[in-house]
Order: structure tokens, then C-alpha cells, then sequence
């Protein structure tokens, strides 16, 4: 009998690519810990949730603006020189925030040290997608693997918060923090001295360098402004159902809720990852974008917590798909020369929005409650959808002829 989940198989056959995989996964681990982490521990040290919100906001936007710098230098410089500056300099500042936090400097100083910190952090999973699609040549074997990612951005969600809150209850406020960053740059540290498996630097001709912009292609623009409303989904939707489950009288039903949101994505994600759709990649990321946008309206049908599960589960079985399509168009449409600071401008996006989806949540379930404020995250889901598909219809026309070469004609095909 045919075993289904063979192409994972094949893609980890590539030299290397168990090594860089998981060492990017525990690289990753700061993705899904800083922000809890750094709540955790300023509301510990100084009894303010508020404050809390904002340190972790400030390091959440930080590193959006500084994540695409250090791919943009991974692509001139290669990803093991700059993944090993970028974690000793993430080890120093990261370090000194605690110190600030823990040791009652001026308040200033904790957004100052905040924002040094997440902009001293790269982004790890684009570099990690990176090493595979230049590893591996087939359309369908990236989509494989980039799903297979996408799966360890769940595990590390559904594994992060809640080992973070422990540490931080049981030892201190501030270790959840701590701990995160010292795995993360372990990780990175780990995946920077694995240069064979690294995309070879493009070198730019002489006086035909790349602007801070020109990486924006239509097709990545489309994408990145997308997932600006996806990620509003996933930041409101950590705060709403939080807030209803604490209406509801069963606060820790909302873990159980969100874990569920990320188990459904992480099944999906393990599917995707195996099959052979039809149409191009443009069409794919449309489609996954519609399915997402519809399968949040469930989230009007909430009434109860048992309702609440299987209606997140639902909408989660829609997460990978739309992130995992999103990615292989981007891959599929920058330039070789631009590859890891192409797929970092989409994780830009997911961050900002993320950021500003927790941020509406609150002042929405403040004013409505929890039950109204499913209405956040069921607006943004739509307004991606139709994102992608107004997107699709602009940049639907194939792609220049300068596009990377060695590409499959399936992922070029508008």
C-alpha cells in the first residue's frame, strides 16, 4: 500500500535538511515565547498589564521593521555570517532587557531595550524556507516542505505559551523569558554553522544594486498586505477567546480553544503537503485565501465553549493552506538574489498584524464583550479574502522573464 506521507520522506532524504530543519525549529522558539514571555515578566515586575501590552508591542513592531534588514544582509552576505551576528547581538540586548525589567530601571528604558531586542532578531523560519527551496528543484517537493514548516510553526505555538507560563509560575517572571531567548539562540547558532546547506550569495552586477524597495515585487506585495489581515485574525483571536471563555465562567477552556485552532492547522498543513492540486500557484493562494475568509465566519455560531472548539478547529483546518500558498507564490516570483528577505517582507505582515488585531480585540471586547468581539477576527478573515482575490486579479499576468531561474513551469504559471 502506497504510504501518503512519502513526500515527506523524499524531502528529508536531501543531505542536510534534518539538520537545518530542526535546528530552525528551536530557533523558532522565540516566535511563539518573547511576546508571552516579555508580558509575563514586566506584568511580574511591576504589576501593570497595560505597560505589559505595551513593552510587548513595542517589541513585537521592533522586530517587524528589523527582521527584513538582516535578510536583506543574509542575501549579500550569506545566512551563516549573519545568523551568528544576529545571535550574539539578540543574547546581549536580550539580556540587558531582562536586567532593566528585573532591576526597576526608568521605565523609558524598558521600550528602549525592548525594541532593541526585537529588532536584534532574525527571521528564522524564511531563512530555514530558504535552505529549501534552494535544495530542492520540484514545485511540488517546496510545497512539501513549506508545509512541513508551517506545521512547526504550529507545534510551536501549541508547545511554547504554556511552557513559558510555567516556567515563569513556578520559577520567576522573567525565566519563561529568558529561556525562550537562550533556545532560540541556540537554535540559530546551531542552524548559522551549517553553511553547506545555505543558498549561495547572489552577487549584484557592479552599479546595479538593489534598492530598500525593489524586492517589492506585485506579487509579494500582494501576499504581504494579505497576511496584514491574517494576522489581525490570529492576534484578535488570542485576546477574544480568552475574553469569552472567561464570560463563559471556564477560563481554561480558552487554552484548550486555542490549541485546537492550532492542531486544526497543523493537520491541514501535514495534507497539504502531500497533495497535487490543479492550477498555478496564484490561483492556489486565491482560493486557500477564499476558503479562510469563509471558514472564519463560523465564529458568528459561537454561543458556547463546546461550539467554541469545534468551530476554531474548523476555521484552523484553513491556516496552513493560506500560509503555505501564500509562501511558495513568493518563492516562485522574487529573485534568487532576494530570497530571504522576500520571504521575511511576508512574515512582516503576518507580525504587524498580528499586533494590530490583538490591539482592536481588546478595545472591542472592553466595549462589546467576548461573544460580539468574534466580530474582529470574522472581518479581518474577510477582508483577506478579498484581498488575495483582488490581488490575484492584478498580478495575475505571468511573471517577467528575469523571474529565478530553475523553477518548474507549474510554479510559474499565472
Amino acid at each position: 500500500m502506497r504510504n501518503p506521507f512519502a513526500p515527506y520522506g523524499r524531502i528529508f532524504a536531501v543531505p542536510g535538511a534534518r539538520s537545518f530543519s530542526f535546528a530552525g525549529w528551536l530557533a523558532r522558539v522565540p516566535m511563539s515565547s518573547m511576546g508571552l514571555g516579555s508580558v509575563l515578566m514586566v506584568a511580574g515586575e511591576s504589576g501593570s498589564y497595560g505597560l505589559a501590552g505595551a513593552v510587548s508591542g513595542t517589541l513585537a513592531l521592533a522586530f517587524a521593521v528589523g527582521s527584513p534588514q538582516w535578510a536583506r544582509g543574509m542575501d549579500r552576505l550569506g545566512q551563516g555570517r549573519v545568523l551568528a551576528v544576529s545571535a550574539a547581538v539578540y543574547l546581549v540586548v536580550g539580556l540587558t532587557f531582562v536586567g532593566v525589567v528585573v532591576g526597576g530601571a526608568p521605565l523609558w528604558s524598558w521600550f528602549v531595550l525592548a525594541a532593541l531586542t526585537g529588532a536584534s532578531g532574525a527571521n528564522v523560519g524564511a531563512a530555514v524556507r530558504a535552505r529549501w527551496a534552494h535544495a530542492l528543484p520540484g514545485a511540488d517537493a517546496r510545497q512539501t516542505a513549506f508545509a512541513f514548516e508551517s506545521v512547526v510553526d504550529e507545534v510551536v505555538f501549541v508547545v511554547g505559551p504554556p511552557t513559558i507560563t510555567f516556567l515563569a509560575a513556578l520559577i520567576a517572571p522573567p525565566a519563561g523569558f529568558v529561556v525562550g531567548l537562550l533556545v532560540g539562540i541556540a537554535g540559530t547558532v546551531w542552524l548559522s554553522r551549517q553553511t553547506a546547506t545555505q543558498p549561495p550569495v547572489h552577487r549584484a552586477a557592479p552599479g546595479s544594486g538593489r534598492s530598500a524597495t525593489s524586492v517589492l515585487s506585485p506579487a509579494l506585495l500582494v501576499v504581504a498586505v494579505a497576511y496584514l489581515a491574517v494576522g489581525t485574525v490570529f492576534g484578535a483571536m488570542d485576546v477574544v477567546v480568552v475574553a469569552f471563555a472567561q464570560e463563559q465562567g471556564q477560563p481554561v477552556m480558552a487554552g484548550v480553544a486555542l490549541a485546537a485552532y492550532a492542531a486544526g492547522s497543523l493537520v491541514a498543513g501535514l495534507v497539504y503537503g502531500i497533495l497535487t492540486l490543479p492550477g498555478s500557484l496564484l490561483a492556489r493562494f486565491v482560493g486557500c485565501g477564499l476558503l479562510f475568509a469563509l471558514a472564519t465566519q463560523t465564529l458568528f455560531l459561537v454561543g458556547s465553549v463546546p461550539v467554541l472548539v469545534v468551530a476554531v478547529f474548523l476555521a484552523g483546518l484553513t491556516i496552513a493552506p493560506v500560509l503555505v500558498s501564500g509562501m511558495s507564490l513568493v518563492e516562485s516570483r522574487v529573485s534568487r538574489s532576494a530570497l530571504n528577505e522576500g520571504l521575511t517582507w511576508t512574515s512582516t505582515g503576518l507580525t504587524l498584524g498580528v499586533t494590530a488585531g490583538a490591539a482592536v480585540a481588546g478595545a472591542a471586547v472592553d466595549a462589546w464583550g467576548g461573544q460580539q468581539a468574534f466580530l474582529v477576527p470574522a472581518v479581518g478573515a474577510a477582508a483577506a479574502g478579498l484581498l488575495a482575490l483582488l490581488g490575484g486579479l492584478l498580478v495575475r499576468r505571468p511573471a517577467p522573464a528575469a523571474e529565478p531561474a530553475g523553477l518548474d513551469e507549474v510554479s510559474r504559471t499565472p
